[in-house]
C-alpha cells in the first residue's frame, strides 16, 4: 500500500514534466515532420525532393556542417589546453573559473552579434584601432564574412567545451601519473599513453555537442549576416518568415533533414566512443 501510494505521488510529480515535453516537444516535432510531407492537404515528396535537387539548398547544408565542425575542432583543442591549465590552479581559483565559464556560455544570439559589431564592425572599436596603427591585415578583416561568422561561433563554443572537458580531466587521477613517473614516464608519454585514450570517448562526445550546437544556431550568424550567406538555419528562417512568400511545408522538410544530419552525427559518435572503450 505504502509503495502504492509513492508510485502515485511519484506520477503526480513527474506528471507536468510528461505534459511540457508533450507540447513543447512532441507536438511540435509531429507537426514539423506531418507538414513536410504536406501539400496543399494531400501527401507529397515534393518538398524532399526539391531540398535534394536544389543546389542552394545544399550549398546550405555544406557550409552549415563545414562551419560547424570546423568551430568544434577549434574549440575543443583550445579548450584541450585550457583545461590542462586550469588543473594547475587551486581548487576556488578552478570554480570562478567555471563559473565566468558558465555565464558566458549563456551570452549569444542577438547579443553577442552585436558586441562583436561593436567591436569588429566596419566602424568597430579594434577596426578603428588597427586602422591607426597601420595593421592592414587586420583592419581590412570583415566580420560579416566566413571568417566572421567561424569566429563568433568558436567564441560561444568555448565556454561550453571547456564545461564539458572539465570533468573529463578531473577524472584523471593523480595516482595514475605518480605510477606512471616511477616507472619511468615521462608527462608526454603518460598522456599519449594513458590521459588521453582515457579522455578519447569523453572529447569525442564533446565534440558531437559542439557539433550540434553550432548546426542549430541562428540567432548570431542572421544578426550578422542576414541572409548573405546561405546557412541551413538561416534558410529555414527565411522560408518561415518569407523573403518573398513563406513556404513553411520546404522549411518543415530542410528542418527534418537537418535534425537527420544532427541524429547521424551523433549516431557516429556513438559508434566512435563505443569502438573506442573496446580498444582500450
Amino acid at each position: 500500500m505504502i509503495l502504492l501510494t509513492s508510485k502515485k505521488q511519484l506520477l503526480v510529480w513527474i506528471l507536468p514534466f510528461l505534459v511540457l515535453v508533450l507540447l513543447f516537444f512532441i507536438v511540435p516535432l509531429l507537426y514539423m515532420v506531418i507538414s513536410s510531407f504536406s501539400n496543399g492537404g494531400g501527401f507529397t515528396l515534393g518538398h524532399y525532393q526539391e531540398v535534394l535537387t536544389s543546389s542552394y539548398i545544399l550549398q546550405g547544408f555544406k557550409n552549415s556542417i563545414t562551419l560547424s565542425a570546423v568551430s568544434a575542432i577549434i574549440a575543443l583543442v583550445v579548450t584541450l589546453f585550457a583545461v590542462y591549465a586550469m588543473m594547475r590552479f587551486s581548487e576556488p581559483v578552478r570554480e570562478r573559473i567555471l563559473m565566468v565559464s558558465n555565464l558566458t556560455s549563456n551570452f549569444s544570439g542577438i547579443p553577442l552579434a552585436f558586441a562583436f559589431i561593436v567591436l569588429l564592425g566596419n566602424s568597430g572599436l579594434f577596426t578603428l584601432l588597427f586602422e591607426k596603427w597601420g595593421i592592414d591585415s587586420l583592419s581590412s578583416f570583415s566580420l560579416y564574412s566566413w571568417g566572421g561568422l567561424l569566429l563568433v561561433y568558436i567564441y560561444f563554443q568555448l565556454p561550453l567545451s571547456l564545461m564539458l572537458l572539465y570533468p573529463i580531466y578531473y577524472g584523471i587521477q593523480q595516482q595514475w601519473k605518480d605510477a606512471a613517473a616511477l616507472l619511468g614516464a615521462s608527462t608526454f608519454q603518460f598522456w599519449r599513453k594513458i590521459g588521453i585514450p582515457i579522455m578519447l570517448p569523453g572529447i569525442v562526445g564533446t565534440f558531437s555537442v559542439l557539433f550540434a550546437n553550432a548546426m542549430g544556431a541562428y540567432a548570431s550568424a542572421y544578426a550578422l549576416t542576414g541572409s548573405n550567406y546561405n546557412l541551413v538555419a538561416i534558410r529555414i528562417g527565411a522560408l518561415l518568415s518569407g523573403d518573398i512568400f513563406a513556404q513553411p511545408e520546404l522549411a518543415s522538410a530542410i528542418a527534418v533533414l537537418l535534425g537527420v544530419t544532427m541524429v547521424i552525427a551523433m549516431l557516429l559518435s556513438e559508434w566512435s566512443i563505443k569502438k573506442t572503450r573496446r580498444n582500450l
